[in-house]
């Protein structure tokens, strides 16, 4: 699904449950197939992710930084001791391999966005930790935005929270212990895919959440009503359960918590509004004990009447709001400032927050964002988010001249088409539908099939919600260990409602009562604005494990696990290859367009008019295999198919030239011939000529000529050069004579390169190490000069 660092993630695509006979317990319970078809309603293959090697449940930063640390800084306490059940010849194999083996760090994961710590947790002490694989539930995608065939790897990652996890309706607000409904972590990392690694790699990384509102209150769906009414379940006046969740985002992520609260404020009656009116009473009690530079920023905006209202553009106004966020929290890069940024500030880069390192940036805080759903307005407010840091992360990476990025560009379209994936994968799995109102709904240029679309959206999600939610809920319970079946206790389907099982003070006594004005961690709050989890001090540190592996153990072995020699591949087949393309998905296919990805280009503009949808990418690779040896187009007449047309049939225009693309139909040789349409360009529309149509004779005259000023350029030897007769149309023949001085299809000599040429190229490959050669005198006169004549 993605590649950091040279690090693979993977989806899962099937399980499988294989059934371990016990000597102990010869007789099968009578309700153990019933709690089995529940355990399975959890489709493991649908949006669950792994890696090999890549620790997914925390963030880029913190495996940048924290897992970057020198090894002498760990203590050798770190190191887990051997087990009697290990491989006593493991130290003797990595002997062998050659030296003492490889070291490394790696931390324990962070088991609010693991699925299924609780399956694993009964095994972790019994069984050899590289048979503990840690899945997220999310969503994962990458697409790749090519600058003038520089390749760029724009990644979405997003972690759902496995506390206080459930559907839309039956899991509102939070629970005893601070943990959110609906809770999602989205990261957008931003790669140069010109240097796979870490060390000498640019990456930048930027984490925002959604979260419904840290209340206690909740919806009553036994009413039948496609809005029920918002109840708040308990008075909460010193703000207990809001200041447990917003400690814990303290702790992973710093200060300042910067609160985007989207939900309605004017009702004719009331609804929306109550749950704003505790919110602002909640943050403004837990305010007044914070130091005033760590206080909770709190942004309230009614993104459904600015919709509503004709004068208003409600994403200029999430624009200005995302600025504001951006520069207060910053985002992370791995490398310094380039030296151009330096020299030509932007007024936008010198008023960023966050925290400036040696070797780069650190985002310290985080944007929240929630409306009551947390899907449709949240996500497009995100994604307005994400688009700001996206142009900030490109010009951090040396990639644009400006922090701005416009609507209608390539890399903007690009990144829309993830976020809605993102937003489409995250509202089925809470909501049961797909988005309703999207990014195009409020820049109100949806096209008007898509009202039609919205309603039949708005009744699934209205079905689901009505009668698949509570099964899915007890799933979901039983998945994530948080109903345990017991012997003399109800069963699950015999339990009224789950709120028991979520909120553990209603079950026993509170052992200890958290301060009603020190209400946060008192280590977190003297490292801020840095989050507590980054800081190096003792108790972090015991997270962290000294593992030793062997030189060429696949999980280190990032080459092999990236190229895959054992395999035999192909092209196509290739995942850097086929994941979204800037250039082959968006880009227009005319002649003599700029080719950058942030030009700004017409809406009808745009490689997916002849792409289609994303259901058409299997075509494209097809077209690809077979261009080859498709015919040439006809002149005269030509066959237009339309990617909006279902039925699948071909459609004859005669008298018109195809101004779009060009069928080509294969056969499978299966039992079931399928007939699939290709879209291959006409010849004359890439080449600009036809090159099945003869060449002039003054055409033929001008490149014979060309050719040869290209071989009279070839380096010959004045007495061995021979001069061939004129031709009658005056052109002189000369034999060509290779650059090389011993060439065959058994061996090549290079060509010798000077002294100076070496040291160009070898100061170029210690650039790239982040080695930088000092400047002389004359380099820096001329570049001055050159700035002064330039810019000034």
């Amino acid at each position: 699904m993605a590649d950091i660092g040279g690090h693979a993630i993977y989806k899962i695509e099937d399980t499988n449950m294989i059934y371990i006979p016990n000597d102990s317990v010869r007789i099968t319970h009578p309700d153990e197939a019933r709690y089995l078809r529940i355990f399975q309603n959890v489709d493991l293959s649908s949006n669950f992710y792994f890696s090999y090697s890549y620790d997914l449940s925390h963030s880029l930063q913190y495996n940048l930084t924290v897992l970057r640390m020198p090894l002498e800084m760990l203590k050798s306490e770190t190191t887990q001791p051997r087990q009697e059940s290990f491989d006593i010849f493991e130290d003797e194999g990595l002997i062998t391999q050659g030296g003492s083996g490889v070291f490394g760090i790696s931390s324990e994961p962070y088991m609010k966005y693991v699925w299924n710590g609780e399956l694993l947790d009964i095994i972790k002490n019994a069984v050899h930790r590289d048979w503990l694989l840690y899945i997220i539930h999310g969503f994962c995608g990458q697409s790749k935005l090519l600058i003038y065939g520089r390749p760029v790897y724009v990644t979405l990652i997003a972690r759902r929270s496995s506390k206080f996890a459930g559907t839309r309706f039956l899991k509102r607000g939070a629970n005893c212990e601070g943990d959110v409904a609906n809770e999602v972590e989205t990261e957008q990392i931003l790669c140069d895919a010109s240097v796979m690694s870490f060390t000498a790699g640019s990456y930048s990384s930027y984490v925002q959440v959604r979260g419904s509102v840290p209340l206690y209150w909740s919806q009553d769906i036994s009413t039948m009503m496609p809005k029920p009414p918002i109840t708040l379940d308990q008075a909460d006046p010193f703000a207990h359960v809001a200041a447990l969740h917003f400690d814990q985002m303290l702790q992973r992520f710093g200060s300042p918590i910067i609160i985007l609260n989207l939900v309605k404020e004017r009702e004719k009656r009331k609804h929306e509004r109550i749950l704003s009116e505790e919110l602002v009473a909640a943050v403004t009690y837990l305010n007044q004990f914070l130091p005033p530079e760590h206080m909770i920023i709190y942004i309230p905006w009614d993104m459904a009447k600015y919709t509503k209202s004709k004068l208003c553009n409600v994403l200029d106004r999430l624009n200005v709001i995302a600025e504001s966020v951006v520069k207060k929290t910053g985002f992370f890069v791995n490398r310094p400032d380039s030296y151009c940024s330096i020299l030509r500030p932007d007024e936008k880069w010198n008023e960023l927050g966050g925290c400036v390192i040696r070797a780069g940036r650190l985002q310290t805080g985080v944007l929240r964002t929630n409306c009551v759903d947390c899907l449709d307005r949240t996500n497009t407010a995100q994604f307005m988010v994400g688009k700001c840091a996206l142009a900030y992360q490109l010009y951090s990476l040396g990639l644009i001249d400006k922090p701005n990025l416009q609507f209608d560009t390539d890399a903007v379209r690009l990144f829309e088409e993830l976020y809605e994936d993102h937003g489409d994968t995250l509202s089925l799995q809470y909501g049961g539908s797909q988005l309703v109102h999207r990014v195009k709904t409020y820049r109100k240029i949806a096209p008007w099939t898509q009202h039609s679309k919205d309603i039949m959206q708005t009744l699934s999600r209205y079905y689901s919600n009505a009668f698949s939610d509570a099964d899915r809920q007890d799933s979901i319970n039983l998945f994530l260990g948080v109903f345990h079946p017991t012997e003399g206790k109800p069963h699950l389907w015999e339990l009224p409602t789950d709120f028991y099982l979520h909120h553990k003070n209603t079950m026993r006594l509170l052992p200890t009562r958290r301060s009603y004005t020190y209400w946060w961690t008192p280590e977190v709050i003297k490292h801020l604005p840095l989050p507590y989890d980054e800081v190096i001090c003792a108790a972090n540190l015991k997270k962290l494990i000294v593992k030793k592996f062997h030189r060429y153990e696949e999980e280190i072995d990032i080459h092999n696990e990236f190229f895959r020699p054992y395999e035999l591949s192909s092209f196509d087949d290739t995942f850097c290859l086929a994941m979204t393309s800037s250039a082959r998905d968006f880009m227009p296919k005319t002649i003599g367009i700029d080719p950058s990805p942030f030009t700004v280009r017409k809406p009808d503009e745009t490689g997916k008019s002849v792409l289609g949808n994303k259901s058409n990418r299997e075509e494209a690779v097809l077209q690809r295999k077979t261009a080859a040896s498709a015919p040439p187009p006809p002149s005269e007449e030509a066959v237009s198919s339309s990617s909006e047309d279902d039925s699948g049939t071909d459609r004859e225009e005669e008298g018109s030239v195809s101004q779009r693309s060009t069928p080509v139909k294969m056969t499978d040789t299966g039992d079931n011939a399928k007939v699939t349409e290709n879209v291959v360009q006409p010849m004359k529309e890439v080449y600009g000529i036809n090159l099945s149509d003869g060449l002039s004779e003054e055409d033929l005259s001008i490149y014979s000529r060309f050719v040869q000023l290209g071989q009279r350029r070839h380096k010959q030897d004045r007495s061995s050069q021979q001069l061939c007769s004129r031709c009658p149309d005056g052109v002189i023949k000369l034999t060509p004579i290779s650059a090389f001085s011993q060439d065959n299809i058994y061996e090549v000599q290079p060509p010798r390169v000077d002294r100076k040429s070496t040291e160009i190229f070898q100061a170029h490959i210690q650039a790239s190490q982040g080695i930088m050669q000092p400047l002389g005198k004359e380099d820096t006169a001329m570049y001055r000069e050159y700035i002064r004549n330039r810019y000034l």
